[in-house]
């Protein structure tokens, strides 16, 4: 006697949602925040500072918490960048332009790290426009 197949379902599975990334920790969080707040540095030790705090920050926590690392180089990232912005618009200077550019550079420079600053707290990747990423 053989038996009889079975009817097909016309209920499908549904698929499983994607389940939400983790909640960065806050200590995680705080750190990230740090990596960007640490650029303020070089307003007190020019030229490097803005490039060392976020350096530090990425060596002592990168292994540490996911987050930190990505903020933290884009943080080091970005205050390359802006030094290199910084070192030309110092060199443009003598043709008076100079001196505009670098107020601007200053201003957008503080701005951005207001915003990154920001969104680290909240446990967002944030992005720096205008850089180029030198840190992998």
């Amino acid at each position: 006697m053989e038996t009889p197949p079975i009817p097909p379902s016309d209920a499908t599975p549904a698929p499983e949602a994607p389940l939400p990334p983790p909640v960065p920790s806050k200590e995680e969080r705080t750190w990230a925040m740090v990596a960007h707040l640490s650029a303020l540095s070089g307003h007190f030790i020019p030229p490097v500072g803005q490039i060392l705090g976020p350096l530090v920050v990425w060596i002592l926590k990168r292994d540490e918490y996911e987050l930190v690392n990505d903020q933290a180089k884009e943080a080091l990232n970005a205050q390359i960048s802006f030094t290199i912005y910084f070192i030309i618009s110092v060199l443009l200077m003598p043709i008076l332009i100079g001196f505009v550019l670098f107020g601007i550079v200053w201003l957008v420079d503080l701005v951005l790290i207001i915003i990154a600053s920001v969104a680290a707290n909240e446990g967002k990747r944030y992005r720096y426009p205008f850089i180029f990423r030198w840190v992998k």
